[in-house]
């Protein structure tokens, strides 16, 4: 599996394999042993020992303690990673862009309906890909305008899926 890893401004690529793990695709001495009875987990990297504990503290957030020190941590697979970036369009002018399938799949959700106002960032569709379940986000705040698909419905890569218009915020500030 690959991991894109946040920390900081910081981002790391890690692939985790049976026979390894590399780091910005250099090959890492490294392994990881659970100590029985606590939550702390020892860490052989490149020929030193670590004690490590960490703790979920949202989807993709950890809190991570190592040295003594608490790191936050984001991680993200590289298959949700390259559907966010593929989802994520230039924005323009007009508004927000339209949400598109980034590849073939099913809608498992619609999370709104048309009329909405969405939040940038705001989940919108839940679509399965490669058995995956993948949420795709409004980019920016607007108003659905059009949904084009139901739940259960396959789709294929580029089809839009839902219609977003710029939200005018004079015009509802009543």
């Amino acid at each position: 599996m690959i991991y894109h890893v946040k920390i900081g401004d910081m981002t790391r690529i890690v692939e985790v394999r049976r026979d390894g793990v590399t780091l910005d695709g250099t090959p890492l001495d490294v392994d990881f042993e659970e100590i029985l009875g606590v939550p702390v987990r020892s860490l052989l990297l490149g020929g030193r020992s670590h004690r490590v504990s960490a703790r979920r503290v949202g989807s993709e957030e950890w809190e991570v303690h190592l040295g003594g020190r608490r790191v936050s941590v984001s991680v993200v697979e590289a298959r949700t990673q390259a559907i966010r970036e593929t989802t994520v369009a230039k924005s323009g002018p007009s508004g927000p862009n339209p949400i598109v399938a980034p590849m073939p799949g099913m809608v498992v959700r619609v999370d709104v309906a048309e009329g909405d106002i969405v939040e940038a960032g705001q989940g919108v569709v839940i679509m399965e890909a490669m058995k995956m379940e993948n949420e795709l986000t409004a980019e920016a705040q607007g108003i659905v305008s059009k949904i084009h698909i139901e739940e259960g419905q396959a789709v294929e890569k580029g089809k839009v899926l839902v219609d977003l218009l710029a939200l005018d915020l004079a015009e509802n500030d009543v």
